[in-house]
């Protein structure tokens, strides 16, 4: 396994040195690494371009393409800010191919800052194998196994063309969206970066077993283990209506104009009304937003209606502030979004918002409230677009389950 792993090493190094070039980068494709303080390096792949007289640059995994405007240029340094998350590059440009910097990635008590590296062209994972490539494709059921020993189910969804391998992993608590990545002879490595998410996979197949490890960031890495199984399912946590509740929620909090919205107020009466968990460093947030943003603008006659409460990573109103305003502006969100004050982190995070619901335990969570303000579903099982059938299938229930408390 150990020569697996190091086989990733050999993708690019980095180089630190200084340059006083003016920035000229040549637009296309671009390989970038993260690299982790034990060696080894999360891969992904950029796209820059020239548009409307200003330099962007797309994040690249599998079919997703993310859109990043908010570049600075200043000499020979750039700065390049994620469109929704406290994430940012700051780099130096080395040549017209390369770039060295770091990514700066907002934290609740200290930013997260993991050197950096990109180069023209070259590929996410080059193949130097010669050989048929193993199978990873298909549906695998995944065992992790935590720093300290602790288990955690997972459900890989993969599709193989060729080398090539797409797809994404489903934890009970969300999913990690679109990696990327190869099959060279039996190794496999699968990456994706997403301004929150720097996740690889790197494994070795056998027949219808896959094992591995697992990086996230500068996080410890987690074994894993995949045994092919078309019929794997995941148990969803549970958060429910506390015993003795009439099931209506009651809550005030501030939008982002510092303005008090209550559930119980003749905006929301006689409505079907859906409230969002949610936390602007979710990266499955970030979807869920995507699918009820536009849900909403296209729904809202029909006598449905949003609410989004933010639990951040700090009770700093400011910056809770602003990083929700990016969500907001991104997503063109015309539902109020409130925050709670409380932090994710806080272990009363509950009792002193929603005290009529036993502990909430996944972000995001969706609760559906009938016209007469009743708690009818409480979902914690969103799953991306990465997921294939798995969104399609959450998005045609959502709509069903909705259509039918409005009665039409």
């Amino acid at each position: 396994m150990a020569k697996i792993l190091y086989s990733i090493l050999g993708i690019i190094m980095l180089s630190f040195f200084s340059a006083s070039a003016q920035v000229d980068l040549k637009p296309g494709k671009w390989t970038a690494i993260l690299l982790r303080g034990d060696g080894f390096q999360i891969p992904f792949g950029l796209d820059f371009k020239p548009e409307g007289g200003s330099l962007v640059c797309y994040i690249l995994n599998g079919t997703e393409r993310m859109k990043t405007e908010n570049i600075v240029v200043s000499g020979d340094s750039i700065l390049i800010r994620m469109p929704v998350f406290e994430s940012y590059f700051r780099l130096k440009a080395i040549t017209k191919d390369s770039l060295n910097g770091v990514w700066i990635k907002g934290g609740a008590a200290k930013d997260l800052i993991i050197p950096f590296a990109a180069t023209k062209g070259k590929s996410r994972f080059p193949n130097n194998k010669q050989g048929e490539a193993r199978q990873a494709g298909g549906k695998w059921s995944i065992e992790f196994t935590r720093a300290n020993q602790t288990k955690r189910p997972a459900v890989g969804e993969f599709v193989q063309n060729g080398n090539s391998v797409t797809g994404s992993v489903l934890t009970p608590a969300g999913d990690y969206r679109y990696l990327d990545g190869i099959v060279k002879g039996d190794s496999l490595f699968l990456s994706t970066f997403d301004g929150i998410h720097a996740l690889l996979f790197a494994a070795e197949i056998s027949g219808d077993t896959i094992n591995g490890y697992f990086y996230s960031s500068a996080s410890v890495p987690e074994r894993f283990t995949a045994r092919k199984d078309a019929n794997v399912k995941l148990t969803a946590p549970v958060t429910a209506v506390k015993a003795g509740s009439d099931g209506k929620l009651n809550f005030s909090f501030k939008d982002l104009d510092g303005n008090t919205v209550s559930l119980p107020s003749e905006r929301y009466r006689n409505k079907v009304v859906v409230v969002q968990l949610m936390g602007s460093w979710c990266p499955n947030c970030m979807d869920e937003m995507a699918f009820l943003s536009a849900y909403y603008q296209k729904n809202k006659g029909r006598g449905v209606e949003v609410i989004a409460l933010a639990y951040e990573l700090t009770t700093d109103e400011d910056r809770s502030r602003k990083s929700l305003r990016k969500f907001q502006q991104q997503f063109k969100v015309q539902y109020p979004m409130l925050i709670t004050g409380v932090a994710v982190g806080d272990t009363a995070r509950t009792e002193k918002t929603l005290p009529q619901l036993t502990e909430i335990k996944v972000f995001p969570t969706s609760i559906i409230l009938d016209k007469n303000g009743v708690v009818n579903e409480i979902n914690t099982s969103f799953y991306g677009p990465a997921t294939g059938q798995y969104h399609l299938d959450y998005k045609a229930d959502f709509e069903r389950r909705i259509s039918a408390l409005l009665g039409r």
